[in-house]
């Protein structure tokens, strides 16, 4: 467990044995601070943490990083000056040059102190998924540590590695990507030995830049490896970009996809709706049949990755069956049922082109009538347009209604019509309010409805209101 003697060795050239404190856990949110934790005060967009320091306090933090004044009763204590001395008791306050900055340094110092086996993960799409599957499959042969949510970027996956227990021996780490050098730091903290790259795709284009320059940030992962044999570097056979890594690691190359000249592929692939899926899977002169709950055609690329890592790791096919059919994780996608008796698939979380049209393809596996409830997929820059266009035309495939939310689905709207899409069963809105409203009387047992649109509209707002008086 992280403690005050890890935290000031790592932020001082102390190398003094502390009196000594246990931290219970690390925090960016005061109210999530437990008895005995480390609240870390970072100064974001809407908000200063440094406002609330005396809260954290309040709710039992025993220490908290900050790198500017505040007001507070209780001691502040000078890291930056070399002659700074630590109170007898707590609560107070450790004061630094930059407090995310310090942060990484305490998760990079922590880190080292394990004999880990770290998997990184990164991709335009498929990051979460993947972590998930593989952390269940790994868990059941290792003692595991993953990324919580989508802790995935400078903040995010410190904080992860600060969860670490003296007994772990693995760790599933997604790692973000919105500008260059971003995927190295994590790199640097995490210092991963096997890295897995899903795909390359248009998401966060906007921040990001072309996708040339997305591959590029994504290969940041690949190229920080450990040489072959140690490290392992894990690529998507069926993506042409990812696949160019295969140049830029001193890792050993181990590729999947469906293509027979993958060294791990895939065919045969069976879905059963919302029950799951099956496929068959090669690798060398072995065949195996996998099954694992997960909802889509599209996720055998979740199951690929996760078996490689397994196999990487010198798991064998028996724990690797019993891990896919058994894990918990539906990946996302939760389903449930409307007051009308419609089935909703809620994959509201987050939308791009690419997931999106994973999702109306999971859509065109369903039987019922069909519903697609799409918002606004942002942040795709010089892409946006092309996106929508590209959703719009194969929701008018799929969907036998169509119910869009946003100023950019209007592109979508215009796409679907264009391929002969009926008017009569397209409806357009600017708020899910008044979506909602027109799904609660247009839906019916019997119903499929997908609801998909980047997180910032907001779409889990249509699904509440659909799910009321269940």
């Amino acid at each position: 467990m992280l403690s005050l003697t890890h935290i000031i060795r790592a932020l001082t050239t102390s190398c003094a044995e502390i009196k000594h404190l246990q931290i219970s856990n690390v925090s960016i949110d005061s109210r999530e601070v437990k008895t005995g934790g480390l609240f870390v005060a970072i100064k974001g967009e809407n908000t200063d943490g440094h406002n609330y320091v005396e809260q954290a306090f309040k709710n039992g933090a025993a220490l908290a990083l900050i790198d500017h004044e505040i007001e507070t009763q209780y001691p502040i204590v000078e890291l930056r000056q070399t002659d700074y001395v630590l109170p007898e008791s707590a609560p107070y306050s450790l004061r630094v040059e930059n407090t995310v900055q310090a942060l990484q340094k305490i998760a990079g110092y922590y880190r080292n102190l394990f004999d880990l086996k770290v998997i990184g993960i990164t991709g335009s799409v498929g990051k979460s998924s993947t972590k998930d599957l593989t952390a269940s499959v790994l868990s059941h042969r290792f003692k595991t540590l993953a990324t919580s949510g989508n802790q995935n970027n400078e903040i995010g996956l410190p904080l992860t590695l600060l969860r670490l227990e003296k007994d772990d021996e693995a760790a599933v780490l997604e790692m973000g990507f919105y500008e260059p050098g971003e995927i190295k730091l994590l790199c640097d903290l995490a210092k991963p030995l096997i890295g897995v790259v899903t795909n390359i795709g248009t998401v966060h284009a906007e921040r990001a830049g072309s996708i040339e320059s997305i591959a590029r940030g994504k290969a940041e992962l690949v190229q920080a490896l450990p040489a072959a044999p140690e490290g392992v570097a894990i690529l998507n056979y069926d993506d042409e970009r990812v696949l160019k890594m295969a140049n830029q690691t001193k890792a050993k190359v181990f590729t999947y996809g469906l293509s027979p000249k993958a060294d791990l592929w895939a065919d045969e692939i069976e879905s059963s709706g919302l029950e799951g899926i099956r496929c068959r899977m090669h690798y060398g002169d072995e065949v195996n049949y996998l099954t694992a709950p997960l909802i889509g055609a599209h996720s055998v690329y979740t199951m690929l990755r996760s078996v490689a890592v397994a196999l990487t790791l010198g798991i064998s096919w028996d724990w690797i069956f019993y891990g896919l059919k058994n894990t918990p994780v539906r990946v996302r996608i939760v389903t449930s049922k409307s007051a009308s008796g419609a089935v909703i698939i809620d994959d509201s979380y987050n939308a791009s082109p690419d997931s999106t049209m994973a999702a109306l393809n999971l859509l065109n596996e369903l039987s019922g009538r069909k519903v697609a409830v799409l918002g606004d997929m942002l942040e795709l820059g010089q892409y946006e347009a092309e996106g929508h266009q590209r959703i719009g035309l194969r929701a008018s495939e799929v969907a036998d209604e169509l119910v869009l939310v946003g100023p950019r689905s209007l592109t979508t709207r215009k796409a679907a019509l264009s391929n002969e899409f009926p008017e009569s069963k397209l409806h357009w809105f600017d708020n899910t309010a008044a979506a909602s409203e027109y799904l609660k009387t247009s839906l019916h047992e019997g119903d499929v409805a997908l609801i998909k649109g980047s997180h910032a509209m907001h779409l889990e707002e249509i699904v509440n209101a659909l799910e009321e008086n269940i």
